[in-house]
């Protein structure tokens, strides 16, 4: 049987820190070319809807549990190991299915939505199992 041991905390930690970077990249760094690529600029200054809020938070948690078993399951403890790790599956699952998102007819400017969301989801990553490998 397969099961691993994970650090509940650490994870809630992660997920925490992902959603707090993701509200500063969002509404304090990149707010207009946002709402640019995806052709809202009328959104731009407005307080988001709460699934706006909550849902990338879920879906941070998720990413970060992946991590976590992935982490684990590949005997992965050592801080360079892990960024090599958070690198990797950053630009081969995250970064890539951003671009994927964005090339669809629904966003006007893909290749914008693209280059602003990749930083953000690559450096969420890292941080991401930086946090689960310091608090293994």
């Amino acid at each position: 049987m397969f099961t691993l041991s994970l650090n509940g905390f650490a994870v809630l930690l992660s997920a925490a820190a992902q959603g707090m970077l993701g509200a500063v990249w969002y509404m304090g760094v990149i707010p207009k070319p946002y709402a640019l690529a995806l052709g809202r600029t009328d959104l731009v200054g407005r307080k988001p809807e709460p699934l706006f809020i909550a849902g990338p938070q879920v879906c941070m948690l998720v990413v970060t549990l992946g991590n976590a078993m992935l982490l684990r399951a590949l005997h992965i403890d050592a801080m360079p190991d892990a960024l090599v790790f958070g690198a990797l599956s950053g630009v081969g699952y995250i970064v890539a299915t951003v671009f994927n998102v964005a090339i669809n007819p629904n966003i006007p400017r893909p290749l914008l939505y693209g280059v602003i969301n990749a930083p953000y989801f690559l450096v969420s990553n890292l941080v991401s199992c930086a946090i689960l490998t310091a608090m293994a």
